[in-house]
Formats: structure tokens, sequence, C-alpha cells
């Protein structure tokens, strides 16, 4: 009889299954509710994973919880927006590939929480570009597009980069998630693609990260169940302190 066990990693210790598992719940509750706690996951899978291989375990996991998040709120996307951005997001991503075969794993996990920490900068600072009006601006939707393709292909961590913008679009709360929904939905299933053939995605990471689909889905209807009930930005601000420490940690 075929034993499933056999397909997944061998040389995980129990303390990066815990990890995984806990990160499994948060990139749930992240798409459906949170985005304030996908900021943590990236240098969190970073800090106990190899840089390289750490990318390679949370896209899967992205890419299944963007399924419950379109499932429940795809008639919410604002596809104006989306078509806007993704042209840019695909050179992005092209970008990101390039510059990832040029970086060696030791490299990796410095760059992963240089833009960590840019990305929650640019998060703290967002309430400036909420004042402005950009809802029309080719080039603010072209750089912000370049940039989460760029962000979200070395490693996964375009949130923030979206969140300003949406925010920026003011767009109301379900069209705000609905939107990011289907706009990641499209970038992180076109990355596991490159992702394999880079070699971060293999047969035994894939396995891993199906092996956390009931925690992901978890997480997931938490999150729908949580959104009215958590004060958002008391939550944010926690997060946000949590992902910077473990974001310097990477730098050391």
């Amino acid at each position: 009889m075929l034993d499933f066990r056999n397909f997944l990693p061998q040389d995980f210790s129990n303390l990066q299954w815990l990890i995984m598992l806990l990160c499994a719940v948060l990139v749930g509750l992240n798409k459906t509710a949170l985005p304030g706690v996908g900021i943590i996951v990236v240098p969190l899978i970073a800090s106990f994973f190899p840089a390289r291989l750490s990318t390679g375990l949370l896209l899967p996991m992205l890419a299944l919880a963007d399924l419950f998040a379109v499932g429940y709120y795809h008639r919410h996307a604002n596809w104006k927006i989306i078509l806007k951005l993704l042209p840019a997001a695909i050179v992005g991503i092209a970008a990101g590939s390039i510059v990832i075969r040029r970086i060696d794993d030791q490299s990796l996990r410095p760059v992963i929480g240089i833009i960590v920490l840019v990305m929650l900068a640019l998060n703290c600072l967002r309430e400036k570009y909420v004042k402005q009006d950009f809802s029309e601006s080719k080039i603010f939707a072209g750089i912000m597009g370049f940039l989460a393709g760029l962000t979200t292909q070395l490693a996964n961590a375009a949130g923030p980069v979206m969140t300003i913008y949406l925010l920026s679009m003011r767009l109301p709360k379900y069209e705000f998630i609905g939107t990011g929904a289907w706009y990641f939905l499209i970038l992180n299933w076109l990355k596991m693609a490159i992702f394999a053939s880079e070699g971060r995605i293999t047969v035994q990471t894939i396995s891993a990260d199906i092996a956390m689909l009931p925690l992901i889905a978890a997480g997931a209807f938490a999150g729908i169940y949580i959104l009215k009930k958590v004060p958002q930005k008391w939550f944010n601000w926690v997060v946000q302190i949590l992902a910077a420490a473990a974001a310097v940690k990477l730098l050391f």
C-alpha cells in the first residue's frame, strides 16, 4: 500500500513541523481577514528553514489559501484595478526570477529580512498615500505593480505593497479583500511553475504543503469569522512589531 508519509520531507525536525503548522494557520487568516498577518509568516518560516527552501514551502500554502479567499470573496473584486496592475507585476516577477538565480542561499536570508523591513516601513507610511488620490495614476500603478511582482518572486512578500495600493484606491472592505484575493491567486499560481523550474518547489515540499491543507482551511474559516470581532488596528501593530523583530533576526 502506498504510504503518503514516504513523500513527506524526512529531515524536518519537530520544531520545523510546528512552524509549518503555525504558518499554515496564519496564511489562512491572512488571506480571508487579516492582511497584516501575512508579513510575519515570511521571516518566521525563513528563520527555521534554509532561505530558498522557505520560499518554496510558503508559496504553495499561499496559493492554496488563495482558493479559499477567492471562493468566499470572488464577487467583490475590482477587475479594473487587477488588470491595471498585472502587466507591471509580471515584469517584476521576471526581474525577481533573474535576481534569485544570482543569489545563493546564504545571501537570500538577509535579502528577505531587508525586503520585510522595507515593506513594513512602507506599511507604516501608508497613511501618507491614503490622503492622496492615485486612483487614476498609471505611473503609481506601474511602480506598485512592479514592486509587488519583484517582492513576491523573491520572498512572497508583496502583501504590504498591495495593502498600500489598495488603501490608496479607497476601496470598501469586501472589495479590498476580493480584489487582493484574485490578484494574488493569479500571481501565486503563475509563480508555481517558475519556482519549480528554479528548484524551490519539489515533490516533497508540495507534499508537506498539502499536509497543511486542513490547517490552512481552519485559518481561512477562522479569519472569516473573526474579521468583525478583532480590532484591526491593534492587531496590525502587534503583527508588525513581531515581523520587524523576526526580520532583524534574519539580518544577523
